[in-house]
């Protein structure tokens, strides 16, 4: 019920994808970035001002599913929004490590979280955590919401994003045609590369959520270690995930994304199920090993994956383009992984399962990224023609 629950938002997130990514294309990074934070943080604030069934009856439970539906239309923006931000940024040699920020911040949130979780667990009894003490990590996240509101307010938009704009704006003042939707644009013209980032985020999503968010859970109720030790070991693949994260940045800058990418999808294709035979061995530490190895070889596909989704769409729809098949992608691989696992592995009694899994999603993978063109040596403001018809199609120059 609490991973259904958990799912249950992210089914909102392909329509938050439409949202934020018109938005991002058409008014800037900057403003739909902030404001995406902004709601966030105010739902996050909101589930812990939430009274009890016991005083509101079923309202209680209804308002809850309603803020976590508004915390995944906001995750929706958040994720493609600084991927697309840092990456325009970037100086083009150093792109992959700037986009890694995105995942390193994402899984030291969720490290954040658990160990609040934690030591709240070890300062409070049953009955203060049941009463008021659950609410202290949602009520801390208030403060985050500043930060939105200083995005909104001191940071300007990206190079490219303004090149951009300053070239549709030319063909508005020249009395020419609109420019077209970013969404039309992106179906339209680039149809092709939505497939292939679908496919490039697929080991993301399904990797993030098997490896850092299912494995406390598979360790003791699948496999039969401790509670306690389970957490442990997943806690120490997340700090691997972590350390190993920038690395992967800098690695896929040096060979390029494309075949940091590749070198990823072959590590779990070759070692998944030789990490989970590891795991259901009995030997506790040989389950640590493996999860941390596999946290390194996710760190792999996760600090790339970034910046070539990004380097996938042009300027004119790189916001939309990254927060359509982000946010498709984790709402049907990602959010629902961890019942998907429960289900099978009760259905089945057969604790492989997760590799299989993640077995299925790296060839997908891979397969979207021998079929992709790697833009790590490019410049990532290259014009469309088909978004602004200030561009001359066969000069490609404005």
């Amino acid at each position: 019920m609490a991973f259904a629950l958990f799912a249950v938002s992210f089914l909102i997130r392909p329509f938050g994808a439409f949202f934020w990514g018109y938005w991002g294309d058409k008014l800037g990074r900057t403003k739909a970035l902030a404001w995406s934070i902004i709601i966030m943080t105010g739902c996050t604030v909101l589930i812990g001002c939430l009274p009890g069934a016991g005083a509101i009856g079923l309202a209680a439970p209804i308002a809850l599913l309603i803020l976590r539906l508004g915390q995944g239309f906001s995750a929706a923006g958040e994720y493609a929004g600084a991927s697309a931000l840092l990456t325009e940024f970037a100086p083009r040699q150093r792109r992959g490590m700037f986009a890694a920020v995105v995942p390193a911040s994402t899984s030291s949130g969720l490290l954040l979280g658990s160990l609040f979780a934690t030591a709240l667990y070890g300062l409070l009894d049953e009955a203060a955590m049941a009463s008021w003490g659950w609410r202290i990590p949602f009520l801390v996240a208030g403060p985050m919401g500043l930060v939105g509101l200083y995005i909104r307010r001191k940071v300007e938009d990206t190079p490219a994003f303004k090149a951009h704009t300053t070239r549709q704006m030319a063909v508005v003042w020249q009395g020419q045609q609109k420019p077209p939707s970013p969404t039309l644009v992106l179906f339209r013209d680039h149809a092709k590369e939505l497939l292939q980032g679908f496919g490039i985020v697929l080991l993301n999503a399904v990797g993030f959520y098997v490896v850092l968010t299912f494995m406390p859970t598979y360790l003791s109720e699948n496999l039969g270690y401790d509670a306690g030790a389970s957490q442990f070991a997943t806690t120490l693949s997340l700090v691997t995930y972590i350390a190993f994260i920038f690395m992967t940045g800098f690695i896929a800058d040096r060979i390029g994304r494309r075949m940091a990418l590749i070198l990823a999808s072959a590590t779990f294709i070759v070692l998944s199920l030789p990490a989970f035979w590891l795991m259901s061995t009995g030997h506790y530490w040989l389950a640590v090993l493996a999860l941390v190895l596999m946290g390194a070889f996710l760190s792999l596909n996760d600090g790339a994956m970034p910046s070539a989704v990004s380097e996938l769409y042009p300027t004119a729809v790189r916001f939309s383009g990254f927060a359509l098949v982000f946010n498709i992608g984790n709402a049907l691989f990602g959010g629902p992984m961890s019942a998907v696992n429960t289900w099978l592995i009760d259905s089945t009694g057969n604790t492989l399962w997760p590799a299989y899994i993640l077995i299925g999603a790296a060839v997908l993978s891979l397969i979207a990224v021998l079929t992709s063109k790697d833009r790590s040596r490019q410049d990532i403001d290259y014009p469309d023609p088909a978004a602004d018809p200030a561009v001359d199609p066969r000069t490609d120059a404005a």
